[in-house]
């Protein structure tokens, strides 16, 4: 087999939200840089679909045009209910918008290949060593051979290169499964749910062409001892009734769900053997805060910033690795520990119906729970 080698400024790791984003702002300031991605645009990801409106600004300068132009449904209200029935409902401030991955991504894909990114689909990195305080070495799974000044780490909730990283969070098993669908269903445009059941908890919001993403985190254990994912769905889900009438009245568009296992949300490092970590790679915040894919993107802006600086000779590779993680943990380590701290009640029958029943008299308390997962709206500028 020939082995092929080639250098890049930029490698990244991983075609998802962050990793998209990042070699888009990258490019644009000028930077050669090259994109592995194992599977081929587009497909789809075991998502909740909801962004944060934090992050607006940030797609439409990315992708030179209104978010409306591509079909999104903008969400104003939160309906959380425990699994006998018992709900409350809060506006949510600044908002958000759903949109699937399946479209989201294809249009970033596109957007790098037009501005000139190299994108390798259906190309899997099989490792990352560090060779100087400079360099990196990436090698494929074929045994293709790449150096790169920069490499960002964007490979998602887990991945073999997490062990080979010897990342610490490996060794900390997840006890969590996640299952998503595409639904035709009778429900607001403006609403996202999230419904608990013995177990885990369940949201429900709506996405481009009158569809809607349903997706669900389920403790492990409890498909386990149910005997598969649709023995659980019968089992545990739909014993709330607001998730009984979906299963009952709900179109599902795929006859199977997509699933993804062993979901961690342990601290990770946000630089790795100097691979700067952005998205789920850098820290998983609990699905029901619904905002894990707008900190992608604001993690993308500020790997941006601080990586042409020191491409460019302004800092030491020193500095970057300070000046990054130091951004990171201030703008996200805040919300991952609140996200933890609530998701403590949810899944858990008499929990999630104590601090319902808590939570129902105090809309501002609600309200600062949510602003304590979700930032202020930026435009790219900010990060200059």
């Amino acid at each position: 087999m020939t082995t092929h080698v080639t250098s890049f400024p930029v490698a990244i790791v991983g075609g998802g939200l962050a990793g998209l984003t990042s070699a888009i702002l990258f490019k644009r300031a000028g930077y050669a840089v090259v994109l592995f991605e194992k599977y081929t645009y587009p497909f789809h990801r075991v998502c909740g679909e909801y962004i944060s409106n934090e992050v607006r600004p940030i797609l439409e300068d990315i992708l030179e045009s209104p978010l409306e132009d591509f079909g999104i449904s903008n969400i104003t209200q939160l309906w959380v209910s425990e699994t006998n029935g018992e709900s409350i409902r809060q506006p949510l401030g600044l908002g958000g918008f759903g949109i699937s991955r399946f479209t989201l991504d294809q249009l970033l894909y596109q957007k790098a290949v037009e501005i000139g990114v190299e994108v390798r689909t259906s190309t899997e990195i099989e490792s990352i060593e560090r060779i100087g305080e400079d360099e990196h070495r990436l090698e494929t799974k074929l045994g293709d051979v790449f150096f790169a000044q920069l490499v960002i780490g964007s490979f998602g909730k887990r991945s073999k290169l997490d062990q080979q990283l010897q990342r610490a969070h490996v060794s900390q098993r997840s006890g969590y499964v996640g299952v998503k669908y595409h639904i035709s269903y009778d429900f607001p445009k403006n609403l996202i749910a999230l419904h608990n059941f013995p177990g885990g908890y369940c949201g429900i919001s709506a996405i481009e062409d009158n569809q809607y993403c349903l997706c669900y985190l389920i403790e492990r254990e409890v498909v386990r001892k149910a005997g598969g994912i649709d023995a659980a769905e019968q089992q545990f889900v739909t014993q709330n009734p607001f998730l009984r009438d979906i299963w009952e009245h709900a179109t599902f568009l795929q006859a199977k769900p997509w699933v993804i296992n062993e979901i961690s949300f342990a601290p990770k490092n946000s630089i790795e053997q100097g691979v700067l970590m952005v998205g789920d790679s850098a820290g998983l915040i609990t699905p029901l805060c619904g905002n894990g894919m707008s900190m992608a993107i604001r993690a993308s802006a500020w790997i941006s910033i601080w990586g042409k600086a020191y491409l460019e000779g302004s800092i030491s590779r020193q500095h970057l690795e300070e000046g990054y993680a130091r951004s990171w943990r201030r703008e996200f380590s805040g919300r991952l520990w609140v996200g933890r701290r609530v998701q403590g009640f949810f899944g858990k029958k008499w929990l999630t119906y104590m601090g319902i029943k808590m939570l129902q008299p105090f809309p501002r308390l609600r309200q600062r729970l949510i602003q304590a997962t979700h930032g202020e709206q930026v435009h790219l500028k900010e990060f200059a």
